[in-house]
């Protein structure tokens, strides 16, 4: 027999009702009523029934957080701040990977919706603005985080992409590099979009033209970040340094390098984006940009919460609708990086035949 709320008053000799607001935290129900009902819920391994208590009050006391994939370390870190903090405040997440799948994405937010979810986090594709816009119109609370669709109504937390690659870039420059390849995302993602224009502006303000040669851009995954590199390797004049702007191809792109007797910083400078420990102990230490994972979450729920207390009546003040939030990113100064050789901008590393091999 499934064990019931009437069940637990009787156990705890109060009345159906109080035995609800003691369970629910009520302030109304004394310390001593409360521990009542609480011993009595044990004893009987009293379950509440979830489903039942979302039609009643309109709450399910669920998150969902939706990521594009696990490879992404800043994905990780955001996710931990999320269940950290959902769960201080009494919500459980439901996480989806998507695999940056859009038709997948909207059928995972869509399955939140008929599950009463309260709450959205989403790490996306950008191309579900019209459907997170339908969730927040039934009530349902939706912050953007990364990368942000053009058409959302939701407020979104932002990396400071175009000022760390135009740092990353500035500081390739300042060590006398000129030819400087860029590996970077899809220019369809803001993260994609905003890092390529950093680079292009720190280049353009010391009098140089991108180079198109120099550049890749692709999807965000080791496999790209692997053809990238042995596309660039085998072009000449060859590169002196590289911005790795797209993080999930530096998985890629740090293997190749090893596996071609590629020396760092020796024959290629290298600055990567988004720091991880990984990153820390290659050797040597990669220069990163820190694009500041754990406060984009912090902020992500901070703005998540508070429409949640909107929607409870507990908190006034004006829904951040659609508006833009941006965390600073900052360059980490490591051992892979190091002025120009003299005598010119081909280094020496393998020819393009040991990489093609």
């Amino acid at each position: 027999m499934r064990i019931g709320l009437k069940e637990v008053a009787a156990e705890a000799g109060v009345s159906r009702s109080t035995a609800s607001r003691a369970l629910s935290g009520s302030p109304l129900i004394s310390a001593e009523t409360r521990a009542a009902v609480e011993e009595a819920a044990a004893r009987l391994n009293y379950r509440p029934n979830r489903l039942a208590g979302a039609l009643r009050t309109r709450q399910s006391h669920l998150v969902g957080l939706v990521l594009n994939n696990l490879i992404n370390a800043s994905f990780h870190t955001i996710a931990e701040v999320v269940q950290r903090r959902a769960a201080a405040e009494g919500y459980q997440v439901v996480l989806g990977i998507t695999d940056a799948d859009p038709a997948r994405e909207k059928a995972f937010l869509l399955t939140l919706a008929a599950h009463g979810v309260d709450g959205i986090v989403m790490i996306g594709t950008g191309k579900n603005g019209a459907t997170t816009n339908a969730l927040r119109a039934e009530g349902v609370a939706v912050v953007n985080v990364i990368r942000r669709p053009i058409d959302s109504a939701a407020p979104a937390v932002l990396a400071a992409d175009r000022e760390g690659a135009h740092a990353a870039t500035a500081h390739l420059l300042d060590l006398g590099h000129e030819r400087i390849g860029f590996i970077g995302g899809e220019p369809t993602a803001n993260s994609g979009r905003e890092r390529f224009a950093g680079y292009e502006q720190a280049l353009r303000e010391r009098g140089l033209d991108p180079d198109e040669s120099l550049i890749e851009r692709g999807p965000f995954t080791p496999a790209f970040g692997t053809e990238a590199i042995a596309r660039l390797l085998g072009r000449t004049p060859r590169m002196t340094a590289l911005f790795a702007a797209n993080h999930e191809a530096v998985f890629g792109i740090l293997p190749t390098l090893a596996s071609t007797g590629v020396a760092i910083p020796g024959d290629l400078s290298l600055v990567c984006y988004e720091d991880i420990p990984w990153l820390r102990y290659w050797s040597p230490a990669i220069t990163v940009v820190d694009n500041g994972a754990s406060e984009l979450g912090e902020l992500a729920m901070n703005l998540l919460l508070h429409q949640l207390k909107q929607a409870r009546g507990a908190e006034n003040g004006e829904t951040p609708n659609g508006r833009a939030y941006r965390v600073g990113a900052q360059l980490i100064l490591r051992d892979s990086t190091a002025p120009r050789a003299r005598g010119g901008d081909r280094p020496s590393g393998p020819t393009a035949a040991a990489v093609e091999a």
